[in-house]
């Protein structure tokens, strides 16, 4: 396990050096001059060249990049061009935030489409299983943006159980509840659909009929034989969720004022603010594939048959 553990991490770097290498490309494809966003449109020749000479703007690209590369081992990211705070506090700050979001609505979404699509699979074509599978393509086909709105309309404006924005510190737990949902709708409707073909696959199978007939209890048969198994890719495209989750989902961030590193990468768009979105597009990177590493190695622990060589 060691060994794959080491080998899952040297295939990452390549991933890394390419997205490190992206973003440092990005600084210079970026409309104006690096070195005068800096600066400030109102500096002179001689404050843009000292900023050239700081940033290392005046060397070859493969010496900036390599420069790049070693602040980004360090975690500096440099400063913000509009705040003047370095980037990495920011990023800290809003990552935080986006947290807290991400794991209310991967909790949303794994209570309700996990538990929906495993009893859709035990009670094939019943009422239940029609009506969740219903449910769960609104909640595929339904924009992220549109959900947001209609929750804000009905329990925002409508009913004032709920605020219309802001964050856990203004509003309490209250302010997590319209955006958490909003983000684990769409993931809940994919984890219902998986699981539930998931389980009809496996109880299917030749194994779930010999538990069957050996007389244990339906409940110990689908609970200890056959979830187990059908796990297997409800946890893969749940590494896939915890990855978008927490990277921060724009819309739901805009829509709420949630205060999440999605929102500030935008922010940082719309500002040409250069540090802090290399700064968010690295972060983000590097959580894709830490999420993806730990859904590799959960492999092992759900299904023994798998191992690793």
């Amino acid at each position: 396990m060691l060994r794959y553990i080491v080998r899952r991490l040297l295939q990452a770097i390549p991933v890394f050096i390419g997205v490190t290498l992206i973003t440092f490309i990005l600084f210079f494809i970026a409309p104006g001059d690096p070195a005068r966003l800096i600066a400030g449109q109102r500096a002179d020749a001689e404050t843009i060249a000292r900023i050239r000479s700081i940033w290392g703007l005046d060397k070859p690209l493969p010496v900036q990049y390599l420069l790049f590369l070693g602040r980004i081992i360090k975690l500096d990211f440099g400063r913000s061009f509009k705040t003047n705070i370095p980037v990495i506090e920011s990023i800290g700050e809003r990552l935080q935030a986006t947290a807290v979001l991400a794991f209310f609505a991967f909790i949303i979404a794994i209570l309700l489409g996990v538990t929906a699509g495993i009893i859709s699979a035990v009670k094939q074509y019943s009422f239940f299983d029609y009506t969740a599978m219903v449910i769960a393509l609104l909640g595929v086909s339904a924009p992220v943006y549109w959900v947001g709105i209609i929750l804000l309309l009905i329990f925002g404006f409508k009913l004032g159980w709920l605020p219309l924005g802001g964050y856990i510190s203004e509003y309490g737990i209250k302010a997590v509840i319209l955006p958490a949902i909003t983000l684990g709708t769409r993931p809940a409707a994919y984890f219902a659909r998986l699981a539930r073909s998931s389980m009809l696959e496996v109880i299917r199978q030749e194994y779930i009929t010999t538990a069957r007939a050996k007389g244990l209890p339906e409940s110990k048969v689908i609970f200890k034989h056959a979830l187990r198994n059908a796990l297997i890719p409800v946890v893969t495209y749940a590494g896939m969720v915890v990855g978008d989750l927490l990277t921060g989902a724009v819309l739901t961030e805009t829509i709420f004022a949630w205060p999440g590193i999605g929102r500030l990468v935008v922010q940082a768009i719309f500002d040409r603010d250069l540090p802090v979105l290399q700064g968010g597009v690295i972060v983000i990177a590097l959580i894709y594939i830490l999420a993806n590493l730990i859904v590799d190695l959960s492999y092992a622990l759900i299904d023994p048959r798998i191992r690793y060589e």
